[in-house]
């Protein structure tokens, strides 16, 4: 038999390479902090004891060792040790380690959540600005992951809790959770297969045209590593942003647009570059903007407000839309400009 059905998104392979909005780096389980004995062999007299101690316990890094030494949480023979002394090969090393923020960072936390949408599979998030997704460094608690694990304990047998895509802090709108490793799998794949719909709001300076489709690579800023930018380079990423221009306006006499962007990537900070590239960065962006301009907003002024997909277990097509967030309508108002209508 013949059969002409496209292939079920679950079926295909993840590529932890094709999106860097995707969440595909799937968290290990804890690691053991139980007590370690190394008894010293004759083979390492000589050596630097910190040294020695990292080559016996590979699973930690040399630099966290370093900091059990300087806490006293290192000890040859039952006294604390110092990471410079020397080993003679006969000695008992006892290690009591210590958590790092990372290891602690899927606590549970009540963080309040705005919930669109709850299912048995699946839930859809009004993420806030302001609000981090899931740790990092900087953010090792407060985050919507702490928050998702709160409320949902179960969310724990999910890798990330069962996030499945990111926003910027600064940037609101609508996300979607799998409550299940099979939804958030499914969920992975159609972001993959680029079927999901993800429509955003921007407020830009200046005045582009109508509408156009800039479709320029990015990768790592050749310099400012934390950046993103258009790139040529042959470790760039495939990056598409689809913009129509809906109303336009005024913010301290200076031209700004209301801009509809649809993703048909999702580079990290995408929309963000893509439209700096063009020459009509975002209001209130102070990493991408002009400095002179950032305080017009206390964020970057952007909104996820439309989230479409394929339900993973019913199969039905579902699609949300949420009004902007109030700062933003505020901004909008301030620039003259009346909010657009949810069709």
């Amino acid at each position: 038999m013949i059969s002409n059905v496209a292939p079920n998104s679950a079926d295909l392979p993840i590529d932890p390479d094709f999106d860097d909005e995707i969440v595909t780096d799937f968290a290990p389980a804890g690691t053991d902090l139980s007590p370690i004995t190394l008894e010293l062999s004759p083979a390492v007299c000589g050596q630097r004891l910190d040294k020695v101690v990292a080559s016996m316990v590979p699973q930690f890094s040399r630099s966290r060792i370093q900091l059990w030494f300087e806490g006293g949480h290192v000890k040859v023979d039952g006294k604390p040790a110092r990471g410079k002394d020397t080993a003679y090969g006969d000695e008992t090393v006892t290690i009591e380690p210590q958590a790092a923020p990372e290891d602690t960072a899927y606590t549970p936390e009540p963080i309040e959540l705005d919930i669109v949408h709850e299912d048995d599979d699946i839930l859809v998030i009004n993420k806030p600005a302001g609000l981090v997704v899931h740790p990092g460094a900087g953010n090792w608690s407060g985050t919507m992951l702490n928050g998702l694990l709160h409320r949902w304990p179960q969310l724990a047998n999910v890798p990330r809790a069962g996030i499945v895509h990111r926003l910027d802090k600064d940037t609101s709108g609508l996300m979607v959770v799998g409550k299940t490793l099979a939804a958030q799998t499914d969920l992975v794949r159609q972001l993959q297969a680029r079927t999901v719909k993800r429509e955003y709001l921007a407020l830009v300076w200046g005045t582009p045209h109508l509408s156009a489709t800039i479709d320029s690579p990015m990768g790592r800023h050749p310099r400012e590593r934390v950046k993103m930018a258009v790139s040529t380079s042959l470790n760039a990423k495939p990056a598409i942003t689809h913009y129509e221009r809906l109303a336009s306006g005024a913010l301290d006499r200076r031209p700004v647009s209301l801009v509809q962007c649809r993703l048909e990537t999702g580079r990290t900070h995408q929309i963000r570059v893509h439209m700096q590239s063009i020459g009509f960065g975002l209001v209130g962006d102070a990493v991408y903007g002009k400095t002179h301009l950032a305080p017009a907003f206390h964020r970057q002024a952007l909104h996820a407000r439309r989230l479409g997909l394929t339900h993973p277990s019913t199969g039905e097509h579902c699609e949300w839309v949420i009004p902007l967030a109030a700062d933003f309508a505020e901004l909008l108002e301030s620039a003259g400009i009346e909010q657009p209508e949810a069709v």
